[in-house]
């Protein structure tokens, strides 16, 4: 019986592509989900295919189940390449240790995610690389701080506690043209909503313990790599450090992968209802959503992206530190937690969290982020105006 040939993914809209990409019966002996297989040594029969060969000789490089995903990713966001990873922090190291070298210098945006810039200020620190931390709204005036010893401008759109818009493809031109690669932290489109291989990114990071297993209950990274010289660059250094990706956290987050499309069009409209509530509060001092016309980088959005995840912040008035522990500690839907994307609503407050050397944002009263998750709105909107019922008491 002959193999049937696999569609062409290309030609099917996102939420096809999600249900199929990955799958091949043949390799899962028909099963519609591959397998968990869990090992280590892989016997090998051939001398002549101990060493220097394609194939795998070692199961860290990873089985059946971790192809899979990494072609279903491939099948969402693109690229020429997908290394794995344990987590989306190992994944953003993994990006910056591929590109990094002693005596160069980083330029990271400062609304980087905290533990990448906790990362960047000792361990590359110890290894004679530089940070330089560059205002997030910067764009092609980043031409300027770019010199030989750049090597490699690490991006984080929009900033996941502050929500600044990068123009990517005009600090890719400036960097490109120094020859200087461009890093990506694609976390909050999910890949969904922005192309980052189409706005000239060389490495796309994504942490796919987020909207990609969706379910709060597995830990896993991915770069993306836009060409196959970079893919063959961030395996090598993968190898060298001896990273390796979870059989079954690999096939929790292909499970999640599969609802993705209607998991974050959901929450993105129920964040985007909420947001616009929020605006209208006295409560409020300002929402910041980048879907929101409202937003300094609303324009960027437009242009560069197709929608919106479910995560933003919005600050609140001057209050005292007791109402807002009371207004937090009282929901009965929204959790303090500190990840996002799952499908359980989050919220917590994130002052002590922004860490910044270049351009240190204001924001009046308490900053709050929510993610929303896929819970009714109208129920979420309840709980947060009992909360701020608490916030007045």
């Amino acid at each position: 019986m002959s193999a049937k040939k696999p569609p062409d993914l290309s030609a099917y809209a996102l939420e096809t592509r999600l249900t199929l990409a990955g799958r091949d019966p043949a390799r899962s002996e028909g099963a519609i989900n591959p397998p968990i297989q869990r090992a280590s040594t892989l016997v090998i029969d051939d001398a002549d295919e101990l060493y220097n060969t394609p194939k795998k000789t070692y199961a860290l490089e990873g089985m059946a189940v971790q192809d899979a995903l990494r072609e279903a990713l491939r099948a969402i966001e693109g690229g020429a390449g997908v290394t794995l990873a344990p987590s989306g922090l190992a994944a953003c190291t993994l990006a910056l240790t591929t590109v990094a070298r002693g005596g160069g210098e980083l330029l990271v945006t400062d609304a980087v995610y905290g533990p990448t810039r906790r990362f960047c200020d000792t361990v590359l620190a110890r290894l004679g690389v530089r940070t330089r931390y560059i205002d997030p709204r910067i764009g092609a005036g980043v031409a300027e701080l770019i010199s030989e010893e750049t090597c490699g401008v690490f991006l984080e759109s929009p900033g996941s506690l502050t929500f600044e818009v990068q123009d990517v493809p005009a600090i890719a031109a400036a960097a490109h043209a120094r020859g200087a690669p461009v890093l990506l932290d694609n976390t909050w489109s999910a890949g969904v909503y922005f192309k980052p291989f189409e706005h000239g990114v060389d490495l796309s990071i994504q942490a796919l313990t987020k909207y990609q297993a969706g379910h709060a209950d597995a830990f896993m990274g991915a770069v993306l790599s836009a060409t196959p010289h970079w893919a063959q660059r961030v395996q090598q250094t993968y190898k060298q450090l001896g990273l390796g990706a979870s059989p079954d956290d690999a096939y929790l987050v292909l499970r999640g992968l599969r609802s993705l499309g209607v998991r974050v069009e959901r929450q993105s409209a129920s964040a985007l209802r909420i947001a616009h509530w929020l605006e209208a509060r006295p409560e409020v001092e300002r929402v910041i959503h980048p879907a929101l016309p409202s937003h300094p980088d609303h324009a960027l959005w437009r242009r560069d992206f197709s929608g919106a995840s479910g995560v933003f912040a919005f600050a609140l008035k001057p209050t005292a530190p007791e109402r807002l522990k009371a207004m937090l500690e009282g929901y009965a839907l929204l959790s303090m937690g500190f990840s996002w994307g799952g499908y359980e609503s989050l919220i917590v407050p994130s002052d002590d969290n922004i860490k910044r050397s270049a351009a240190a944002p204001r924001f009046g009263g308490p900053l709050l982020r929510i993610s929303v998750g896929l819970e009714h709105a109208d129920d979420l909107i309840a709980d947060l105006e009992a909360g701020f019922a608490r916030l007045k008491a």
